[in-house]
């Protein structure tokens, strides 16, 4: 097939991106899709003229948000299983050590293609940083068991506690 006619130069990440949401928006009632879906939605859409060896290495690995970085940090997909991806969730944990990209550029992908980004943000939420799911948890944890030591010093009730270690 030919180089079809752009004038930027397209991402591997972006492709990636666009073949996930496209596919994904196709079929609500799915809850994954195989990285072999993807690959071949990428190549489909044909956004660079070719497929390039790395699309499966960026679907696999380095946009997927709570893989440790090897060495991509994009946190654009979420491994839902060995082999299966779904677009990153504002609820999902993120490896922290990811800190790249949920959503691409408009001005970095084809004009037809934006509607996705909106879609994407609509019905995934603005992407998971992992902090705020597990942290908000902790949060929620303040004030849990005030009522032990209500009329009681805090001090004096940590030496109670104490009393009886060796």
């Amino acid at each position: 097939m030919a180089a079809p006619a752009l004038s930027l130069e397209i991402k591997i990440s972006d492709e990636v991106f666009i073949a996930t949401a496209l596919l994904q928006r196709e079929n609500p009632h799915r809850q994954d899709l195989t990285v072999d879906e993807i690959v071949s939605r990428v190549s489909a859409e044909n956004l660079h003229g070719r497929l390039r060896p790395g699309v499966r290495t960026h679907v696999s690995q380095h946009c997927v948000a709570n893989k440790e970085p090897n060495p991509g940090i994009h946190r654009i997909l979420y491994a839902t299983g060995t082999g299966t991806r779904r677009l990153l969730r504002s609820t999902d944990d993120v490896h922290p050590a990811r800190t790249g990209k949920i959503w691409p550029s408009p001005d970095e992908i084809p004009s037809k293609y934006h509607d996705l980004i909106d879609w994407g943000r609509k019905q995934y939420g603005s992407g998971g940083d992992g902090s705020n799911r597990w942290l908000g948890g902790i949060l929620e944890m303040r004030g849990l068991g005030r009522e032990l030591w209500k009329d009681e010093d805090p001090d004096e009730y940590v030496r109670r506690l104490r009393e009886n270690w060796d």
